[in-house]
């Protein structure tokens, strides 16, 4: 593993890069900076943001406070880019002002799924019958 890369491979400059661009983002968004009503209704959470290796292009995870309306969110985000990408240059000082893709962080609904399953009573039994010990039947 080279020097400078975290054990998920990426480099530690990648992620405190990809880190301030995610907090300029939320702060953008919470201070309501952007003159969107749709953005101005609705609570925005900036959950991830991953850099390519040049800097150049920055991938946005945004979830809208309870999963509501999250079409209507991510069409808002993507008709005010070039302002965010704008303000987030502003606010990051790097070479290149990277552009902005949002997508829909569906992170917390494949937790929520994967919780279902292992409160389902299917798999208690199963891991219910690995408790026993072998042998005593």
């Amino acid at each position: 593993m080279k020097r400078n890369e975290s054990p998920e491979g990426r480099s530690v400059r990648l992620l405190r890069v990809g880190e301030q661009v995610r907090h300029a983002l939320s702060d953008i968004l919470m201070r309501g900076d952007v003159h969107d009503a749709v953005l101005a209704s609705h609570l925005v959470s900036v959950t991830e943001v991953r850099m390519s290796p040049d800097l150049r292009h920055a991938t946005v995870f945004v979830k809208p406070l309870l999963g509501q309306d999250e079409a209507t969110v991510l069409k808002a985000l993507r008709t005010n880019t070039a302002y965010l990408q704008r303000t987030v240059a502003q606010r990051v000082n790097t070479k290149y002002a990277a552009k902005l893709k949002f997508i829909v962080d569906e992170s917390f609904d494949e937790g929520s799924h994967i919780d279902r399953i292992l409160r389902s009573p299917v798999v208690a039994r199963d891991l219910g019958e690995q408790d026993e010990p072998a042998g005593e039947e």
